[in-house]
């Protein structure tokens, strides 16, 4: 099974659990190489979470990865909160996160082009950029990796946690 295809996997077994327990999945990662790879899950709610909610929610994460045993192998999990650098993932976060500042890699054509700018949000196809007064329209499809830059999360400054 591909990197890939796993995080695909483990997303679409983890995102009906996390809603059960009144959180949002926001993305899974699979990092390291061969041998023990390990997988993170970023988890968020509208009132953010803190290291109780974090704790719970390790230990139902393990216990549901355990009972499904998706991965082959042993791994190390990881549960956290997205932080301040949030990945977008989904066109929903395009839109939710309109206004704020991000940072944005894509493949166009067979180049790598990356962009920090305003989001503006979501039009058809594409996310929607304002990079120094100028407007730049990425399709959806090309975002290799998209991230927040700085404390805006569901629309409001948080402090430091």
């Amino acid at each position: 099974m591909t990197k890939t295809d796993l995080v695909a996997r483990l997303t679409a077994l983890l995102e009906p659990e996390a809603a059960a327990h009144d959180l949002e999945l926001v993305a899974v990662e699979q990092v390291g190489g061969k041998g023990t790879p390990v997988i993170r899950v970023l988890l968020d709610r509208e009132e953010g979470v803190d290291l109780e909610v974090i704790a719970i929610a390790s230990r139902w994460v393990s216990d549901f990865l355990d009972e499904k045993n998706p991965i082959n192998g042993p791994f190390t999990l990881e549960v956290s909160s997205p932080g301040v650098d949030r990945p977008l993932v989904k066109r929903v976060d395009f839109e939710r996160f309109a206004g704020s500042t991000v940072n944005l890699r894509a493949l166009v054509g067979d180049k790598r082009k990356s962009w920090t700018g305003v989001l503006i949000g979501m039009q058809a196809e594409d996310v929607v950029l304002d990079v120094d007064g100028e407007k730049v329209r990425v399709p959806f499809e090309t975002i290799q990796k998209a991230r927040l830059k700085g404390v805006v999360d569901f629309g409001r400054e948080r402090g430091a946690e």
